[in-house]
């Protein structure tokens, strides 16, 4: 299996002295699913930036494919990791829904007819085909979300880098999105590197968790093995997944001999206690 991102030993420090990224060691490889999760500041998004190249790094390298990114291989990179940004509006700037999922397509020398399936299928997609003819300024905040994600699926990349994909979406908008992007990952074998407050869903999507605090990772891991010990993850502050936390009221207040690394999702509740109640 390839490695489809490797960032070595990153720092980056803003130019007014903040101190973002301290040491990070990060690997993802092809067809992965990661999680990134950390309170706000913790340095998620600048890690993100580093991924297509918005940002270079103070000290270290970054590195898809096996290839370094430098300002020499932008174009190539930016066609391989699609970035989906924290605030849609950083991401949105076309007159149109069409004309803003079509900018990137038309500037890789694709043919008309190739913008135009590319665009009409990340449409479609996402369920926003009738919303093509709009005004960026004129959608919702859920809307802008899936729009910009509709830019990056109509560039076909290998990687897909999102940070708080699911913000601003109602709940079927939000598992539909997910049920989406793992649909990408198992057809196409899309790797997945999601940055995310919704600690309950994380089982649900990733295979390896990175914990974030101040600029550094504190853990990684399987869910399992992370949300295991519930110290660091409160320490890191953050909590534990909802279905994680009963059962850790059930184990150590009401003595249920429930096993930790706990259940985190409801049938791994369900078979726990069902086996409790035999």
């Amino acid at each position: 299996m390839r490695c489809a991102v490797k960032v070595s030993d990153l720092y980056y420090t803003y130019p007014d002295g903040t101190e973002a990224l301290k040491g990070i060691n990060f690997t993802a490889m092809q067809g992965e699913k990661i999680a990134v999760i950390g309170p706000n500041g913790s340095g998620k998004s600048t890690l993100f930036y580093h991924l297509n190249g918005l940002f270079f790094p103070t000290k270290g390298s970054v590195c898809i494919n096996e290839e370094e990114i430098t300002k020499k291989n932008l174009d190539k990179i930016r066609m391989t990791v699609g970035l989906v940004f924290q605030d849609p509006d950083d991401q949105l700037f076309a007159p149109t829904v069409w004309d803003d999922v079509a900018f990137g397509p038309r500037n890789t020398g694709l043919s008309k007819r190739e913008v135009e399936g590319r665009v009409d299928n990340a449409l479609k997609m996402l369920n926003i085909a009738g919303l093509k003819d709009k005004s960026p300024d004129n959608l919702s905040g859920g809307q802008k979300r899936l729009v910009s994600i509709a830019d990056v699926l109509a560039m076909n990349p290998e990687i897909i880098v999102l940070d708080e994909p699911t913000s601003n979406l109602d709940p079927r908008s939000s598992s539909s999105l997910m049920h989406l992007l793992l649909d990408l990952n198992t057809k196409m074998n899309i790797t997945l590197i999601i940055a995310t407050h919704d600690i309950d869903a994380v089982p649900l999507y990733a295979e390896r968790i990175y914990i974030m605090d101040r600029g550094r990772f504190v853990a990684e891991g399987t869910p399992g093995a992370v949300f295991a010990d519930a110290a660091i993850i409160r320490n890191s502050r953050l909590r534990l997944p909802r279905i994680a936390h009963l059962m850790e009221i059930l184990q150590k207040e009401d003595k249920l001999p429930i096993r930790n690394p706990y259940p985190l999702t409801i049938g791994e509740a369900r078979r726990e206690m069902l086996k409790l109640a035999k």
